[in-house]
């Protein structure tokens, strides 16, 4: 196995394996789960709208696949819904059977200092979540103003008793990149090394992977990656993971992407 094969097997096992277009149905939803698995193992999680959480949970048991987790967005992509249909949003998906919830930071509240409001969306959606269920925050770091941005909302995000810090919606111009993930990953390593981080939107090949892999190895160590601290949020790059495994010339070194 060559070096970038071993890395796309480890990245095929830190995917989200994402649908989260507004014309998804519920075949949409099956097929997803169904792709889930592969010759050389499964995804850690689907990612999919609140409405079909509980199809996706009771497709994946049916399928066998019960060590996939279930995620959902909440505040989802324009990180403006009201407090109180925020944490609807999450008591309804962790009620369907949700393991993770990705919820969308108040990122434009949040750069114009209204940390008030902030703190509430993040806390209150934790303690929604309660002791089970993983929360993810989606700082939608291509639209912050500049990097100090950036490493205050993972600072913030963080100190908010978060499980995870996100880069990206996949819904705007600008979504993971590896300056990003620099600063998200070294706020997790001054701050709490317990936390996650996802990289999302845009990633579509091994090399990708393999780059946002070596970076966070460099940062937090190699035992740090594993599902329970790194994660891909994507759509595309299974099927190049897996055609890298087979030996086949892999799909085009760069490019991006939405969900």
């Amino acid at each position: 196995m060559s070096e970038l094969q071993a890395y796309a097997q480890q990245a095929l096992q830190l995917i989200d394996l994402t649908s989260l277009n507004l014309d998804d149905t519920e075949q949409t939803i099956i097929d997803l789960c169904t792709a889930a698995n592969t010759d050389y193992g499964h995804v850690a999680a689907v990612c999919v709208y609140p409405k079909f959480v509980a199809l996706a949970r009771g497709t994946l048991d049916k399928l066998g696949l019960t060590d996939v987790k279930v995620a959902t967005v909440t505040n989802f992509p324009s990180g403006e819904e009201s407090l109180t249909t925020i944490i609807k949003e999450t008591n309804k998906a962790v009620a369907d059977g949700a393991d993770e919830v990705d919820v969308v930071l108040p990122y434009r509240a949040f750069m114009k200092g209204d940390l008030e409001h902030c703190e509430q969306v993040l806390t209150k959606s934790k303690a929604a979540c309660g002791d089970k269920t993983l929360l993810k925050v989606i700082i939608e770091s291509g639209e912050m103003l500049d990097d100090s941005f950036i490493k205050a909302a993972s600072e913030f995000a963080i100190d908010c008793g978060v499980d995870f810090i996100k880069t990206s919606t996949g819904k705007v111009p600008v979504n993971a990149t590896l300056e990003a993930a620099d600063i998200m990953l070294a706020a997790i390593n001054t701050n709490n090394p317990n936390v996650g981080f996802k990289a999302a939107g845009g990633i579509r090949t091994a090399n990708e992977a393999k780059s946002y892999l070596k970076l966070a190895e460099d940062k937090l160590g190699k035992d740090w990656i594993n599902p329970a601290h790194f994660r891909f949020g994507a759509s595309s790059l299974l099927g190049n993971l897996v055609d890298c495994l087979n030996g086949k010339q892999t799909a085009s070194e760069t490019g991006t992407s939405t969900y």
